[in-house]
């Protein structure tokens, strides 16, 4: 990670950790680098918060002060910007938000021309002008950039996740929780065309509201609304819906890792399953993966983060992967976590085999998990330590197959995580209790 990208481009408290001058020079620089020698066309979007206009602002001005025509689309999913830079041909495309973060926080993401991660040496180039020590010549007279509108970027987006689809919800009752976030602008919108009856929780950001005890980080208003108004099936939306977390017919959470067996059994069955494997990361519960032995699919792991789960999807040539925490990649059609594709995706395993998402789920027992964090003097000599080591492959030995201890450094903080999953929440505690005493008593 470098001074201000981390696994997920720029973020910070608006105007504290990340300010206008931090957006007008990434957007400076971005200009710079796409009108060397032709004037370059870069896509902006943005989420519902309320400093989410100011950034969008100060890029498009530093980027067009530069040489480049820079395009609106407004309010959209961040997903919709990586498709968008792909399928219109974009120099590159920014996305403004925080992700699942509260309203004051906000983030600068920004895509390649292929919809993909920004690279690090170019991440690295940025950071280099945002502190001064490169410089630019910015555009004069003609060659100065223009800001386009660019709303029908929206439809195109839709359309094309339309036409991967061929089903119909007329017979279905679909709640979505939006998370007065960028949901509001695709999710309705979408399940309308395939005829089901939609209604919308959470859809009318002020500004200040956005994920403020609801969409995918507080799904307990969507389980209740699902009882009471006899729906078949829930959506929970993260800010910028690029990852989703569902809810079934009675009310009980479908998360990252049954969606992943879902689909994936479902690729199986349909011969879609390339390498008949799924890419999840270290953080997926042991449930998943022992309803994945059952039906014989195999798994790859990675360390936390949609972005090295895609990278061993295309390292590894696999269709599906994604995090507990809803973010869903489907390679075929998409470079990055996407919540509305992801809720097609389920309506689709929904109508081809004729059950509900409890029945297609349902093999999928979650086993209790606790992850509590420690603060240390040296994360690498945790990481290192042999006593540690040996204690950890004791305890999982005693599991016998049924748990597993996981103990993984924080990437911006002096803190280790430490995950156990076991049976029951009591041998749960007590083994995360006998790792954390184990790191304290030797002062790591």
């Amino acid at each position: 990670m470098g001074k201000y990208f981390g696994t997920d481009g720029i973020r910070g408290r608006a105007n504290e950790t990340l300010t206008v001058q931090m957006a007008f020079a990434v957007g400076s620089y971005l200009g710079h680098l796409f009108s060397k020698e032709a004037k370059g066309r870069i896509l902006i979007g943005r989420d519902t918060r309320i400093s989410s206009s100011m950034f969008e602002s100060a890029i498009a001005a530093g980027a067009t002060a530069a040489g480049c025509d820079v395009y609106i689309l407004g309010v959209a999913p961040t997903p919709a910007i990586a498709y968008l830079v792909k399928r219109e041909k974009f120099d590159c495309g920014v996305m403004i938000s925080a992700s699942h973060n509260p309203y004051y926080d906000n983030g600068i993401k920004v895509f390649d021309s292929q919809g993909s991660k920004l690279s690090a040496s170019v991440e690295e180039e940025i950071e280099q002008y945002m502190d001064g020590n490169s410089e630019i010549l910015y555009a004069l007279d003609g060659n100065v950039g223009q800001i386009i509108a660019y709303p029908q970027g929206l439809d195109h987006y839709l359309d094309w996740m339309a036409s991967l689809f061929d089903f119909d919800c007329s017979n279905k009752r679909i709640v979505i929780d939006c998370a007065h976030g960028s949901a509001v602008s695709t999710a309705k919108r979408m399940l309308h065309r395939f005829h089901a009856d939609v209604i919308a929780l959470n859809s009318e950001p002020n500004g200040i509201n956005i994920n403020t005890n609801c969409g995918s980080t507080h799904p307990e208003h969507l389980q209740r609304a699902i009882i009471d108004l006899k729906a078949d099936i829930g959506f929970a939306f993260d800010g910028d819906a690029d990852r989703l977390i569902a809810v079934d017919e009675f009310g009980q959470l479908i998360d990252g890792d049954k969606i992943l067996y879902a689909c994936g059994l479902h690729l199986k069955k349909n011969q879609g399953l390339h390498k008949n494997s799924i890419v999840t990361t270290v953080m997926s519960n042991l449930g998943l993966y022992k309803a994945l032995e059952k039906e014989e699919i195999q798994f790859v792991q990675t360390q936390v983060g949609d972005k090295y789960v895609y990278e061993q999807m295309l390292l590894q040539d696999i269709p599906l992967g994604g995090e507990q925490s809803g973010h869903i990649i489907f390679k075929d059609h998409a470079t990055t976590g996407d919540g509305l594709l992801t809720a097609m995706k389920l309506l689709e395993v929904m109508a081809d085999s004729g059950k509900s998402l409890a029945m297609l789920t349902e093999p999928v027992a979650i086993y209790p998990q606790l992850l509590k964090n420690v603060r240390v003097n040296d994360k690498q000599a945790v990481m290192e330590d042999a006593q540690l080591k040996e204690k950890i492959r004791v305890l999982e030995d005693e599991l016998q197959g049924n748990g597993r201890i996981l103990v993984r450094p924080s990437g911006t903080e002096p803190l280790v995580r430490v995950m156990v999953e076991a049976q029951s929440e009591d041998l749960c505690l007590q083994l995360v209790q006998e790792v954390i005493e184990l790191i304290q008593a030797k002062g790591l």
